[in-house]
């Protein structure tokens, strides 16, 4: 979860709307997975967490997905249909 901005300030707010006993909570289990931060704007850091909290997620996550199969290769890839460029219509230029 990413809180840039004014995202974060919207979010805030609809915990304190919905769920002002568990605002404290969620805030502090986010700055948690974040290094201290509600939002890490560092590229390759910014979509992963760090910590306990966040290997759990990984670890439920891959879990889910493996039980629902979508971890699976359905089909191979090919690029037999696949053209490269140059085709008749670039002639025309």
């Amino acid at each position: 979860m990413r809180l840039p901005h004014a995202v974060k300030e919207i979010f805030l707010s609809w915990l304190e709307a919905h769920a002002p006993t568990k605002k404290a909570r969620v805030v502090d289990r986010v700055r948690e997975i974040r290094g201290g931060q509600l939002n890490v704007s560092d590229w390759g850091a910014r979509l992963k967490g760090e910590g306990i909290f966040a290997n759990q997620l990984r670890e439920l996550f891959a879990a889910c997905a493996r039980r629902a199969g979508l971890n699976q290769e359905r089909f191979p890839l090919s690029t037999v249909h696949f053209r490269p460029p140059g085709g008749r219509q670039l002639t025309l230029f």
